[in-house]
């Protein structure tokens, strides 16, 4: 069973190691590094907004959550290749609302790549709403809400 616990410092190494095997396929669309891949993760630890989803042999999925006074911004999700499709990241997004309601935030705002086309279809089966796209440092993203 895969539990989602709050992350610490010595998980930062294995962190971006997941970040980049999760990433890893979309380089060649982008043609540079998804901003997840040069994240600090020792730093966004140091935070208190990243959460790990974690079996007994390894991370599986990330979440770098940031709490702003009106909205929950889901800054970064990640599910390593090993468990894509087991619905690991429908429980980290729900995980998500769960944290967003707990802070009494009535919103959840997300972005992704716009090359990232899965994602593009992803999230609106999540009841996520797309509310506009652009460029933010030099990446073209797609913002995403949803209202709990």
């Amino acid at each position: 069973m895969t539990a989602i616990r709050a992350a610490h410092a010595g998980d930062a190494e294995e962190l971006s190691t997941l970040a980049r095997d999760a990433y890893a396929h979309y380089v060649e669309r982008m043609g540079k590094e998804p901003a997840p891949m040069r994240e600090d993760y020792r730093a966004a630890i140091d935070t208190g907004g990243v959460w790990v989803a974690e079996d007994d042999r390894a991370l599986r999925g990330l979440l770098v959550l940031k709490f702003e006074p009106d909205h929950l911004l889901l800054d970064n999700i990640a599910v390593s290749r090993e468990v894509r499709g087991t619905g690991l990241g429908a429980r980290l997004l729900a995980f998500t609302e769960e944290r967003a309601r707990a802070h009494g935030l009535p919103e959840i705002r997300l972005y992704t790549n716009e090359a990232m086309t899965e994602n593009l279809s992803y999230y609106p089966r999540h009841g996520y709403v797309e509310t506009h796209r652009g460029v933010q440092n030099g990446y073209r993203r797609v913002f995403f809400t949803k209202h709990l």
